[in-house]
């Protein structure tokens, strides 16, 4: 299933003008506050009326200005899951969950649908709670659930991992995954959170100042140095996959990376397990040749892709590594001593423990986090 859009809106002060096409999988909107998430999410759910606008899914037209078409937010069976859960305080979970079997159409959900959405979710020791004793994430996993069986053409997601802490996150970003994985539902999922982008989304989305910037996979938006703006220069980095190796008994974990050897804190996951790695830009230090005699244990050799210089004394050097991209932030003196342009060979280097755990992830979509060292 797929989306389709294209919307111009205007505020005072500001206009929404985007378009694109989106392939089945999670579609995320990634931008700053103010850069027009909210207000594209809303119009393709009808809660406004945008000036014009032409918006499908599957093929079925929800607003066609042009065209005089312009379907109303109750019926375009559209599933919205918001920062808070707002679930119903007064009845339980499968309450909740079975409000949503109201909107979808007759015959839509059975009870089989039902079961499989709670152990998707994992919900089915929650099924008697009410909402007040439930975590936030467990709230927002019902708010899936209830979202998801109203069988929706499409479900919108508008950050919702904002309001939990980093535990909480942890504990849902396993259950999105398998939402991706298992259901053949679209998904405009807004966030301005790299991680989460990196983690879920099968297309990104870039949106400033209410225009598409950069439309394309994950791999290919994040380690774009034009997209370091919007990423912001401290969430700038680029994503790699990588095959677990071994597991030493120092407790690091051998993967065979992108331009060689990746040493990182052992990850929990078995030998020969398919990876993703995110790696921030400011954790790469450039070499001309292959360096001696320091701590970092990663260095691969790479050749400089694209440089882009900031506003300020730095810059992002794109590198292809083994046919995969990598970010570098360096400063305009370090670029010039280095004599750093397009062609050249070079060494990245990179600490073991530069990688945080949230940014390992294996690649099917299944939760993997690298244990800690402590001897």
């Amino acid at each position: 299933m797929s989306l389709s859009l294209a919307v111009t809106h205007g505020f005072p002060g500001f206009s929404l003008d985007v378009a694109f096409d989106a392939p089945p999988g999670v579609t995320a909107l990634f931008g700053r506050s103010g850069s027009g998430k909210t207000t594209l999410v809303n119009a393709v759910a009808g809660l406004i009326r945008p000036d014009t606008a032409r918006i499908a899914v599957n093929g079925t037209v929800l607003h066609d200005s042009a065209a005089g078409v312009w379907v109303p937010p109750h019926k375009r069976r559209i599933g919205y899951v918001f920062q808070e859960g707002r679930l119903f305080p007064h009845l339980n979970v499968a309450g909740n969950l079975a409000y949503g079997g109201w909107f979808a159409p007759r015959g839509a959900v059975k009870g089989a649908e039902t079961r499989r959405v709670v152990e998707m979710l994992g919900l089915g020791a929650l099924l008697d709670r009410r909402p007040a004793t439930l975590s936030g994430g467990e709230k927002q996993r019902v708010a899936i659930g209830r979202a998801l069986l109203s069988a929706p053409r499409l479900l919108l997601m508008d950050e919702p991992l904002a309001a939990l802490d980093d535990a909480r996150k942890a504990e849902i970003l396993p259950y999105l995954e398998r939402l991706r994985d298992e259901t053949d539902i679209p998904v405009l999922y807004v966030s301005h959170s790299v991680t989460e982008v990196a983690r879920l989304a099968t297309t990104v989305v870039s949106l400033s100042d209410g225009r598409t910037t950069r439309v394309g996979s994950p791999a290919e938006v994040l380690a774009d140095p034009r997209a370091v703006p919007t990423l912001g220069i401290r969430d700038a980095g680029a994503m790699v996959s990588a095959v677990i190796l071994r597991h030493a008994d120092d407790g690091l974990s051998e993967l065979d990376g992108p331009g060689g050897t990746l040493l990182l804190p052992r990850i929990a996951a078995p030998e020969g397990t398919s990876i993703r790695v995110r790696i921030h830009a400011h954790d790469v230090i450039l070499a001309r040749e292959a360096p001696t005699g320091i701590s970092a244990l990663n260095v691969l050799k790479v050749t400089v892709a694209a440089v882009r210089a900031g506003e300020g004394p730095g810059m992002v050097v794109q590198l292809d590594a083994g046919g995969e991209r990598l970010l570098a932030r360096i400063t305009r003196r370090s670029a010039k001593a280095l004599d750093i342009a397009p062609g050249l060979a070079c060494y990245a280097i990179l600490k073991s423990v530069a990688v945080a755990p949230e940014d390992i992830w294996i690649a099917g979509g299944e939760d993997a986090r690298p244990q800690a060292d402590t001897r």
